[in-house]
């Protein structure tokens, strides 16, 4: 373990093969330095296990943490998810190289004078809702949610970071839980209790955390510990909107039933808490259409997620499509493909209907979650179009384009998703064409 002297030798240029470019933040038992990795040529952040010694139970408690933590050193490749590139333990200090996020945590955002917008805060607690379902997919409960372990970059993206207080699942062998680990106010009754933990702590957290984000305070707070740990078993959950009244009533129903205090009663799965999350991301964006605010990123994958074109993608794999698509919103009559352009884009209709046509005449009407232009994905330079494709209907119509240039660039595995994908599609519309000529 660390000696006083030692972390305050940390101002020395380098941690172990990392130049040190400055110290970036520090608390009770760590140190924060930003540093320069010089193989991957990048920024990380590298957190230095510290202990002024005195205690060896907390001592033991803290290394235990920084194992659990070092553990998931390039397990967990998630794009709300700080990456953990390496950890080291050396005789006179333990420290682990990080993903460096420039931004803030969610501290700053937890009073009434600087809260986030509502439609924000819906949609980091949906990212946060996917890396943590991800995070349990791969046997990790985190076990310490709370807005100072959630990062908000400044291109305003979330990552879940500080995983030092999880234990990993294995079903083959027994794991010994960390105890006195999580912070009072967001710690769940069955933790408090010292009792047998599933995901859905890491629910009952991530519910208190969006009613501080929302409100600005607690749902539970006390002049002392036991007074709060008295709360929280017995006492029961204002409403949000009692502090903040223009909350819509959607929002009072989630917090409450994500802080339950009987997981019987709270949601059982990151599924469901996304599903009624998701909910509410729609109807906040109806409320806003007249603001011409555009989709933000969680709405656009949970839209995409349910498209039967994107059923073989990955969670990554379908956030990186986030990323690399364009994404519009047109009214009916609106050319979408016009026939003898050169483009090298393919388009994936996810609401309302489309006709494609040749030469003026109609050919088939298109439904939501049908592709076009994706064969000239496979040719080596742009290609005339051989239809027109127009927005029919009555209703708005929204379409993804992405250009193939783009998806060539694309990480391998979402490559593979889109190519199984359009091979599917292929086969489809072979099939049907030969239904059509054996019909005739």
């Amino acid at each position: 373990m660390n000696s006083p002297d030692v972390t305050l030798n940390l101002k020395l240029q380098a941690i172990g093969k990392y130049p040190v470019i400055r110290e970036i933040g520090s608390g009770a038992t760590s140190r924060v330095f930003l540093a320069r990795d010089p193989f991957a040529d990048r920024d990380v952040a590298i957190k230095v296990l510290q202990f002024q010694g005195g205690d060896p139970e907390a001592e033991q408690v803290m290394h235990k943490a920084f194992v659990a933590e070092a553990s998931l050193a390039g397990k967990l490749n998630h794009p709300h998810i700080v990456d953990i590139y390496d950890a080291v333990v050396e005789p006179d200090r333990s420290y682990l190289v990080m993903e460096y996020v420039p931004g803030d945590t969610l501290d700053g955002y937890v009073d009434a004078g600087s809260l986030l917008p509502v439609r924000k805060v819906v949609e980091i607690i949906f990212k946060c809702i996917r890396a943590l379902e991800y995070a349990q997919q791969h046997g990790v409960i985190h076990r310490d949610i709370k807005p100072g372990n959630i990062m908000l970059s400044r291109s305003g993206e979330t990552k879940v970071g500080d995983f030092g207080a999880s234990f990993q699942q294995r079903l083959e062998a027994e794991t010994t839980q960390i105890t006195g680990i999580g912070s009072p106010a967001y710690m769940s009754p069955e933790q408090i209790r010292q009792e047998p933990l599933s995901q859905q702590t890491d629910i009952y957290s991530l519910g208190v955390t969006m009613f501080r984000l929302l409100t600005g305070r607690l749902p539970f707070e006390a002049g002392s510990s036991a007074a709060l740990t008295y709360a929280i078993l017995n006492t029961p959950a204002p409403k949000p909107s009692q502090y903040r009244p223009d909350l819509p009533p959607l929002l009072d129903q989630i917090v409450l039933k994500a802080i339950e205090k009987e997981p019987a009663k709270r949601y059982r799965s990151w599924l469901e808490f996304g599903k009624d999350i998701t909910q509410a991301f729609m109807q906040l964006r109806l409320s806003d259409t007249a603001s011409g605010e555009p989709a933000s990123d969680s709405e656009k994958f949970g839209r995409l997620r349910e498209v039967p074109f994107f059923r073989d993608f990955g969670e990554v794999e379908l956030w990186e499509v986030v990323r690399i698509a364009g994404w519009k919103v047109v009214p009916p009559g609106t050319v979408l493909l016009k026939e003898n352009e050169e483009s090298d884009s393919f388009f994936l209709l996810v609401e309302g209907d489309a006709e494609v046509s040749l030469l003026g005449k109609p050919l088939v009407t298109m439904k939501p979650g049908g592709c076009f232009g994706n064969i000239l994905y496979f040719a080596d330079r742009e290609e005339k179009r051989s239809t027109t494709v127009t927005a029919t209907g009555t209703a708005r119509v929204t379409v993804i384009e992405v250009q193939a240039d783009t998806l060539r660039k694309a990480t391998p595995a979402c490559q593979v998703g889109f190519n199984k994908s359009f091979m599917r599609v292929l086969v489809e519309r072979i099939a049907a064409m030969s239904r059509q000529l054996a019909e005739r």
